[in-house]
């Protein structure tokens, strides 16, 4: 018997804008272990990393910012209204079962209000308890040591209490002392070697803890679930390699984030709704002691949410959705003058999906209604706004898996507390970013009886405007800056996603290959020196290969990522400024042992196998040859 968190929608719909998915053996076979760096993998996405072990690591989807991307933890968005950014590197893999990206939105429009509302999304779905052979109890031991003195064991405990529910326990602890070396290189204008030499990065130590304990359960056509969760780390903040200054600077950040969310699903015949609730409290103490200016500031921000989704189908053919979202947020810091503001955000969707034949339409229209109150100082103007998508879908043959796809999706973007309400930062009267997307794709699905056992190919191309983007402009000082609605950015790419499997003898071996062409535009002002050119850390050209090969209890695996080109926040795509392309290599070994009732399993992984030297983020330099060692049980 096994006991699951099922999705009881009876409708059996074809995703019309198909997700880019990892998950299961996928996830194991990947030489990662962060949520970040395994959507490295995906066609258009680009990952900010803030130098390596203990550094920010921020997503970008299509060039349109980090803050147009939603993150959704087990269904539910995880938030941050100070800055609008989810630090992907706090996510471990060792629980997640399935992790999704969504370009616009799925295609399921029994969903949340919150689920339309963001440009792109990523979908992190945990392991659920599951119970084989007539077990009632599941243990999963894991233990990893790698180079950067990294120790890292976990733990995760399920156990069935009845039939219809089930209990788990998931705790893992990182610690590394974040040190490793690189090689530094700086040219003068006039091309002369201003630095060449090999130092060691500090700052990156991490000692952190993450703690899940949830229960799951199912009735009568329901299903239901709520997990409590644990962050607490403190790790220091790489800082940049500037004028010639290679040591520490003294600067750590420490956080403390703790939500307890739930999801209740109930069938009625044709008629299906949805309940969605959390609360969440998030602690920051960040302390910086040697820079010129010292800074030791706190921030608490809360947030509460509740979420009403609903579906009925009208026929077998045409479904209709209603959602309405409410969310709380304020944030506390220990600023002079700071604000100290409180939003509340209504959210309401109507959506309908039709389908006829080969065809498939669906659209959906947005309510946001977010309303801000300040203790000091002045608030932001109330904001109403309604936003539409439409996705379309054609079958063109009967008897070939191939698909044409196209959707148009606008969308916006609220200013974060920062945006508007830091000490001599914000500006309250700043509107939203606006952005428009246009898509237009295929996509192609084939079984093999030969050498070849299927293939799959899926190809994108977009357009996306952002209108009144939000710059930081100085403002008489530089530790003064104002917010202003001034930037528009213009995108327009290709993405190409490539999945085949084949077989020689007893070996399974599954290649896959994404590439990405992006032209990304600064159009703000024509006077502007760099009017046109790229955009800060945004290549035209990425791309990166997978090759996985098992063989009985043995699998294999290689994996390439490549960045082009791209040029520094200095925006002027000049030769100062433009950064270098960069790659790397990774190999996975991994053996399975049968003992008894109990899988072993041995990995050793070899990250960056060239030891290349490269920058993501300009002057934060990136780990070089890395290794891990990984044992785990299940028990």
């Amino acid at each position: 018997m096994e006991l699951q968190q099922v999705e009881i929608l009876s409708i059996n719909q074809k995703a019309v804008i198909p997700a880019q998915e990892l998950k299961g053996e996928q996830l194991e076979a990947l030489n990662s272990h962060s949520v970040a760096d395994a959507i490295r993998y995906f066609a258009g996405v680009q990952i900010k990393d803030y130098g390596g072990v203990g550094g920010l690591k921020t997503v970008d989807v299509r060039g349109m910012g980090s803050q147009h991307v939603g993150v959704f933890y087990d269904g539910i968005q995880l938030g941050n209204a100070q800055n609008g950014m989810v630090d992907l590197g706090k996510f471990s893999l060792d629980d997640m079962e399935v992790i999704s990206l969504y370009n616009g939105q799925k295609s399921n429009i029994f969903q949340p209000a919150k689920d339309y509302a963001s440009a792109s999304a990523i979908y992190l779905q945990t392991k659920r308890p599951s119970f084989k052979d007539n077990k009632n109890t599941n243990v999963t031991l894991r233990y990893k040591l790698g180079s950067i003195q990294l120790i890292n064991p976990s733990v995760r405990v399920e156990q069935k209490i009845t039939d219809q529910l089930a209990a788990f326990l998931s705790a893992e602890y990182v610690k590394t002392n974040g040190v490793y070396k690189f090689r530094y290189q700086r040219k003068n204008r006039d091309g002369s070697t201003a630095y060449d030499t090999v130092l060691k990065r500090r700052d990156g130590q991490v000692d952190a803890k993450r703690v899940e304990l949830g229960l799951v359960g199912k009735g009568y056509n329901s299903n239901w679930n709520v997990k409590g969760y644990l962050y607490d780390s403190d790790r220091g903040v790489p800082a940049a390699i500037v004028r010639g200054r290679f040591d520490g600077r003294g600067q750590t950040w420490v956080d403390k984030n703790y939500f307890l969310q739930g999801s209740y699903e109930k069938r009625f015949n044709k008629f299906q709704s949805k309940v969605n609730a959390k609360f969440a409290y998030d602690f920051t103490h960040y302390t910086d002691t040697v820079s010129t200016v010292k800074a030791e500031n706190k921030y608490i921000q809360r947030e509460a949410y509740v979420s009403w989704a609903n579906i009925y189908s009208i026929t077998d053919k045409w479904d209709v959705s209603f959602s309405t979202d409410y969310q709380f947020n304020n944030l506390d810091a220990d600023l002079a003058e700071f604000s100290y503001p409180t939003r509340h955000t209504n959210l309401v969707a109507f959506a309908s999906t039709y389908r006829w034949d080969k065809f498939y339409l669906q659209g959906s229209l947005l309510g946001s209604f977010v309303k801000e109150s300040v203790e000091k100082n002045t608030s932001s103007p109330d904001k109403n706004v309604w936003t539409p998508t439409i996705i379309a879908n054609y079958q063109p043959f009967t008897r070939e898996d191939f698909n044409i796809r196209a959707f148009y999706k606008r969308i916006f973007r609220m200013p974060t507390f920062n945006d508007l309400y830091y000490t001599n930062v914000g500006f309250s009267n700043l509107k939203p970013e606006y952005s428009s997307q246009y898509n237009l794709g295929f996509s192609y699905k084939k079984l093999l009886d030969g050498f070849f056992k299927s293939f799959s190919i899926d190809a994108d191309a977009y357009y996306n405007e952002v209108t009144d983007k939000i710059v930081a402009a100085p403002s008489g000082s530089l530790f003064r800056f104002t917010m202003l609605n001034l930037a528009k950015t213009k995108m327009k790419g290709v993405d190409i996603k490539v999945r085949s499997s084949f077989q020689l003898g007893e070996i399974h071996f599954s290649p896959s290959a994404n590439y990405s062409f992006l032209e990304a535009q600064d159009v703000s002002n024509p006077s502007d020196t760099f009017y046109k050119n790229q955009i800060p850390y945004t290549p035209k050209n990425s791309g990166s290969f997978v090759m996985s090969a098992k063989y009985r209890t043995w699998n294999f695996n290689y994996s390439f990522i490549y960045v082009g080109e791209r040029y520094n926040v200095h925006k002027d795509n000049i030769r100062v400024n433009r950064l270098n392309p960069w790659f790397t290599n990774d190999l996975g070994v991994h053996k399975e042992f049968q003992i008894n009732q109990n899988l072993l399993k041995v990995s050793f992984e070899l990250n960056n196998v060239l030891n290349q030297q490269y920058d993501v983020v300009y002057n934060y330099p990136m780990p070089g040859r890395q290794f891990k060692i990984i044992l785990s049980a299940n028990l």
